[in-house]
Formats: C-alpha cells, structure tokens, sequence
C-alpha cells in the first residue's frame, strides 16, 4: 500500500485545523491556519509555518519560508511561545509575543499583541528583551495600566526563565 493511498490517509486524520489571529493595537495584524495539537483547557500548542512569502531578517535570526513554528499559548498567563525550526528541522530558538491571555471561539485561536517581545537563542546564549520602545509608543501605561503591568511582569518572568533555567518546561 503506498503512502498516499485511501487506506493510509483514512486511517491517520490529520490535526484539526485553526486559523491564528493575531491582533495588535485593535487591528488585525495577520491571520494563518495552524494545527491544533493539544488543548487542555489553560495551554494550547499549534503548528504552523512561516505564514508570508518573504524572510524577516531581526540581525539575530532569520524568519523565513519553510520554517515551521510550534507555538504554545495559554488561556491564563500574559505571553506565548513560539519555538522555530528551519526546514531540516534544526532550532533556531524561541520567539515569545508579550499578549493578552488566549481565547479560542470555534475555529479562531484570537491573541493580541502587546509589543513586547523577548528571544532565547537555541542554545540559550541570547537572550534579549524587544520592542520595549514600541511598548512605551503605545500609550497601554496610560490606557491599561492592569494591562501594561501584567505585560512587563510577563517580560520579566519569561527573561528569567530563558536566563536561569525552567524555560523548557514551559513547553512539556
């Protein structure tokens, strides 16, 4: 029986499918479809690949198409996770979105970004806080100031555990 015949693909369903969608300063920013790979009520993991055409070059890693990214929310923590590997598989790091906590409503997995931002390097020797001057442009202090201080305390968390141990075990 060959791998793409009806016995094996009906014998194996694939993932159910949800659509992203990131919002940020009340506005859609992008929306893609992931797999939904685990939901216990409070963390939900997704697959998804790079969802534009083009590579994202921050200086310190590259976002680029075929990258595939497995990222981790959660219904009551302020952040995600998203893990990224090139198209052979090898990690290139973390990328970790400072948002509100996750909702899911039928088929839309709904995040919105904070501006903050914070990277973990593969092998954990880089580490740094982003984006924070889009943070204090953004007006949330003056706004949500609820909602900026979870942010920040959220930044702080995540930094501490990329920095000194325990961030792996976010993931598990």
């Amino acid at each position: 029986m060959s791998a793409n015949s009806p016995e094996a693909t009906a014998s194996s369903p694939s993932p159910p499918t949800v659509n992203v969608v990131l919002v940020k300063a009340g506005r859609t920013k992008i929306i893609y479809p992931a797999e939904l790979l685990h939901d216990d009520g409070t963390r939900l993991a997704v697959r998804a690949a790079w969802a534009t055409d083009g590579v994202r070059d921050f200086g310190f890693v590259r976002f680029e198409p075929g990258d595939v990214f497995t990222e981790y929310y959660w219904r009551d923590r302020w952040y995600s996770v998203k893990e990224v590997r090139d198209a052979t598989g090898t990690l290139k790091g973390w990328y970790c979105d400072i948002a509100r906590p996750a909702t899911l409503a039928g088929t839309e997995l709904v995040v919105e970004d904070l501006d903050l931002d914070l990277w973990r390097s593969a092998d954990g020797t880089d580490v740094r806080r982003l984006d924070e001057d889009e943070f204090e442009e953004s007006g949330l202090t003056e706004s949500d100031p609820r909602a900026a201080s979870a942010a920040v305390a959220a930044l702080d968390e995540l930094e501490s555990l990329a920095r000194e141990g325990g961030f792996e075990a976010l993931l598990i």
